[in-house]
């Protein structure tokens, strides 16, 4: 087995847990890999070193150290390139990075002896076709506007059926990954991470009947920026870079084809993470 190991050098200072993965790997008889990017100390374990895109094509399993977000700037390339990662937290929840450091033995152990399973978490595939713009989200597509001092009107559309529209201060769209981030916090429901679903929340929407939906992910979504809107709207995913939604244009937002592969240990570990990481802070 070939292990990438991606460490976040902010969070792991020194690389010491990312040291500590290596030295167990190598002592599982794993072979690891980094990339040439990563500044390596020079009491590092002697491990092969690539360029970033060489190495996703060499390794079997990626290892992200770090927290979510860590995992999430990696699970692109992982998507890319078809491979399962697993995160290692060291942030202040861990949903997608659910191996804690002091699980490494144990688990670094069961990934070595192929001991692990692989779930498939679904993406979303957002574009401006006025734009020719279109990117892919883990979490989720957020529309918003330019100010919060002049909430913006939108209207949703399905499979080019009429929704419903929306005086808001944004739109989240999330996979079930992202269930528990930014649209959580909107007041959006926790969905199970392996249904094939996406949820729409209003952010701070001017009508208290207003509720998430719920939608199939073989739907068509248009998001349309209502054309008397006074400032601009902005789009970006996964908290990327944003992108100008002039009043009157639109985002396309579908299920993308890809998916992402997250290894794990246990059937229940999103649910023991809901528990324990969501519902008990």
């Amino acid at each position: 087995m070939v292990v990438l190991l991606i460490p976040n050098a902010t969070k792991d200072q020194n690389l010491t847990v990312t040291s500590c993965a290596a030295n167990l790997l190598k002592q599982y008889g794993v072979q690891v890999l980094a990339t040439d990017d990563v500044v390596l100390p020079a009491s590092f374990p002697k491990v092969t070193v690539l360029p970033e895109q060489e190495a996703y094509r060499q390794t079997d399993v990626v290892l992200t150290i770090g927290g979510d977000g860590t995992l999430l700037r990696s699970g692109y390339s992982c998507v890319r390139f078809g491979k399962p990662v697993l995160g290692v937290n060291l942030g202040r929840t861990g949903f997608l990075a659910t191996c804690e450091v002091e699980e490494l033995p144990g688990k670094l152990r069961r990934l070595a002896d192929g001991n692990y399973k692989i779930t498939q978490r679904g993406l979303l595939s957002a574009s401006m076709p006025q734009k020719g713009w279109q990117t892919q989200a883990i979490n989720d597509v957020v529309v918003f506007g330019e100010t919060r001092m002049h909430p913006m009107d939108y209207s949703v559309y399905c499979d080019g059926c009429f929704v419903s529209s929306y005086r808001s201060d944004g739109l989240i769209l999330a996979t079930p990954t992202g269930s528990t981030a930014y649209s959580f916090s909107a007041g959006g429901p926790v969905l199970d991470g392996l249904a094939d679903v996406m949820v729409l929340t209003p952010v701070c929407a001017h009508n208290v009947h207003t509720a998430p939906l719920v939608f199939a992910a073989n739907r068509a979504l248009e998001i349309v920026a209502d054309a008397d809107n006074r400032d601009l709207c902005y789009a970006c995913a996964d908290s990327g870079p944003r992108n100008t939604l002039l009043p009157g244009e639109k985002i396309c937002i579908t299920a993308a084809s890809e998916r992402l592969q997250l290894i794990t240990f246990q059937e229940s570990e999103q649910f023991c993470a809901i528990e324990n990481k969501l519902m008990r802070r």
